[in-house]
């Protein structure tokens, strides 16, 4: 297997797509955040594979099912490929905090099988939440941890604690276009 050097992982809610207190359970509420579809594609048309590591414990709390989930996970792909984007793979977690899996962020078990999958180098891996579960999880495994500050990323910000070396953006167009500027200069 070849060792895949260019690797983004994202979280989807407050990432991607906006986030809400009552769960994304359907394709109609499955809302793009401005700019995060081209952030996307700008990263693939500099060869990075993107991939999606996101806890979905709606489906554990029976508040939507698979159908629903792989609904808005198509309505993503289909968004992303009109602005010439794609993601690669979608990780997701669909049990609940009570069933102390190790799979759920903040545990790292979702990184881990990415790493595995694509073989990749963790520390040129950046993970990209907006929560402090997505970056604990992330410096867990040893991947550089980047905050954007849409979804809850403002009140993770406030509330400190984040992993030493989080680097904080405005949101995932701006991480993109940072990330490819450094990529410049290594």
């Amino acid at each position: 297997m070849t060792v895949a050097r260019k690797l983004i992982v994202l979280d989807r809610d407050g990432v991607i797509n906006v986030d809400s207190d009552q769960f994304i359970k359907s394709p109609d509420e499955w809302v793009a955040i401005e700019g995060s579809l081209e952030a996307i594609a700008l990263l693939n048309q500099a060869g990075y594979r993107v991939v999606v590591a996101s806890n979905q414990s709606g489906i554990g709390r029976g508040l939507f099912d698979m159908a629903a989930l792989n609904a808005m996970h198509h309505k993503m792909h289909t968004a992303l490929a009109t602005v010439g984007g794609r993601i690669d793979a979608v990780f997701f977690c669909p049990h609940t905090k009570q069933d102390q899996c190790d799979c759920r962020k903040p545990r790292s078990g979702m990184l881990k099988m990415i790493a595995e999958r694509f073989d990749i180098d963790r520390a040129h891996t950046p993970v990209v939440g907006d929560s402090l579960r997505d970056l604990q999880a992330g410096a867990a495994e040893g991947f550089p941890t980047h905050l954007v500050l849409t979804g809850k990323g403002r009140s993770t910000m406030d509330a400190g604690g984040m992993p030493e070396g989080t680097i904080v953006h405005e949101n995932l167009l701006a991480f993109a276009r940072y990330w490819l500027r450094e990529e410049k200069h290594a």
